[in-house]
């Protein structure tokens, strides 16, 4: 290995973590407030607002730091999405480092970092304030953790394990499934040994202490989580084949990064250098098989990709000794994430990008993952749009009631999004807050209304009309780069031929 060491040290005398992690931060705080908030921010900020143990669709963590960056950023993007910045900088840095823990040189180091930075699933990940925000950085850190111990034999590396995978499903339960695919890849492993250990158990127990009280929650509220990922299972979510799945996979990571976490997971295949690796293919091999028949989006497997590009850039190291090669390696990752780039994070103008998407032959549903019709724009950026306008007409429909009908009118939001950017941008015109049917919002009920009075917009809500004696449309909502059904007519609804605490239990919808 110290071979090659000398051999890549001509890349650059600088740390890799160091550059490659400032890069990505660098980055970030360019782009971050290309377009506008983000529908599920808007949702989280909300949520962080009422502050919970648990909520429908998501655990506290990231509805916590969202309401606490908001209330110090406002509506300055770049300061609000500083967090996932500074979680995908980590993790792009980690990557680096932790190919060389495995013994990597600088050139393998570059490579895993570079592969990560420019994934376009990361470098979205690092744009938004989702619960993905973290996931591949707790992932790495287990798989990082789990190849010390194998290296050391020091059975405590199970304590920082274990508050690393509660701290993780205290943002997002995936982490749940990966531990589990974890596990049976251990089995198979000399590391099963740990069994017979008490540290195991002790990083167990850690991790159960912090996501207790969130189970507590779920517990409490009829295990809505299961309710919403049934809805996943039972159409909400495209269905895709194995060879499908496997296409995602190489368009989400960038077709470039395929050869080195391939050759990863080769490598932990393989005579490994240790027998831990082999826990991570298989763990692969599980997660994968488990996302396609439960329909999973293709990027619920991404935060296992950083681990595998460090083995993977190590065993590359070894077989790529020419210089000039190694170069044209890393030139090449660069130059496709680069190209990806402004399809993950809203480098270009909306005119602009449409222009780029179409020369470059990718449509929006390239990637899609829900059956919902599509704009002009991919859903991860449509919905960074047309909130603050929303908020303004629905406002204009509410001040132009008469005054005994808006002492009465409350805004229904048709989902989550309608009903947070109401609850944000409303606020100041003089809105009260929103209600709505659509997950967490459910729970927190109509808030007194009698629904006698009911401002709705889009073509979804067309189900609740004949709910109400009369109807009149308002105004229309007409955003060309917003998601379709967050666009269309603006109604006043009056006159309910039922009492809302009958119509209300049938807005429910999670999912």
């Amino acid at each position: 290995m110290m071979e090659g060491n000398k051999r890549s040290s001509s890349f650059t005398g600088r740390e890799p973590w160091l550059v490659l992690g400032l890069a990505c931060l660098v980055i970030h705080l360019i782009f971050n407030g290309g377009y506008g908030i983000f529908r599920d921010e808007l949702y989280f900020i909300v949520c962080g607002d009422r502050l919970a143990w648990g909520y429908v669709d998501q655990p506290p963590l990231i509805p916590l730091l969202a309401s606490w960056s908001h209330a110090l950023f406002g509506n300055f993007l770049v300061g609000f999405r500083l967090v996932p910045a500074l979680a995908l900088s980590a993790t792009v840095a980690l990557s680096a480092e932790f190919a060389r823990t495995l013994g990597g040189g600088r050139f393998a180091q570059w490579l895993a970092g570079l592969c990560v930075l420019c994934s376009p699933q990361f470098l979205a990940i690092g744009l938004l304030f989702t619960t993905d925000t973290f996931q591949p950085l707790t992932w790495l850190a287990c798989g990082w953790f789990l190849v010390r111990l194998a290296q050391t034999g020091e059975e405590r590396w199970w304590i920082p394990f274990g508050v690393v995978v509660g701290v993780s499903l205290l943002s997002k339960y995936a982490m749940a499934f990966y531990v589990v695919a974890l596990g049976i890849g251990l089995l198979a492993t000399s590391a099963r040994g740990s069994l017979l250990r008490p540290w195991l158990y002790v990083g167990a127990l850690i991790g159960a202490i912090f996501v207790f009280p969130n189970v507590l929650w779920q517990q409490a509220h009829g295990w809505p989580f299961l309710e919403l990922g049934k809805a996943a299972v039972n159409g909400k979510n495209v269905a895709l084949s194995p060879a499908a799945f496997f296409v995602q996979q190489l368009l989400v990571m960038g077709p470039l990064a395929a050869p080195v976490w391939i050759a990863g997971l080769w490598a932990c295949s393989r005579r490994p250098q240790l027998a831990v690796y082999r826990a991570f293919p298989i763990a692969y091999a599980i997660l994968f098989v488990f996302f396609v028949i439960m329909h999973g989006k293709a990027y619920y497997l991404t935060p296992i990709y950083p681990t595998l590009l460090g083995i993977g850039a190590v065993a590359v190291e070894r077989w790529l000794q020419n210089p000039r090669w190694r170069r044209a390696a890393l030139g090449a990752v660069a130059v496709s994430g680069a190209i990806a780039a402004p399809m993950a994070i809203p480098i270009l103008p909306e005119r602009a990008f449409i222009a780029y998407s179409t020369m470059l032959g990718v449509a929006p549903s390239a990637t899609a993952a829900d059956h919902q019709k599509l704009g002009l724009l991919p859903q991860h950026f449509a919905d960074q749009h047309g909130w603050p306008e929303m908020a303004a007409q629905v406002a204009a429909v509410y001040n132009a009631l008469p005054p005994a009908d808006r002492a009465k009118a409350i805004f229904l939001g048709l989902d989550y999004g309608q009903a947070a950017a109401i609850d944000i941008f409303g606020r100041p015109l003089g809105l009260p807050p929103a209600i709505s049917g659509h997950n967490n919002y459910y729970l927190w009920g109509p808030q007194g209304h009698d629904g006698s009075v009911l401002i709705v917009l889009g073509p979804y809500s067309e189900g609740l009309l004949p709910a109400y004696g009369r109807v009149e449309i308002v105004g229309e909502i007409n955003n060309p780069y917003a998601m379709p059904y967050e666009t269309g007519p603006i109604y006043v609804l009056r006159d309910p031929k039922a009492p809302f605490s009958f119509i209300w239990p049938r807005l429910r919808h999670y999912d």
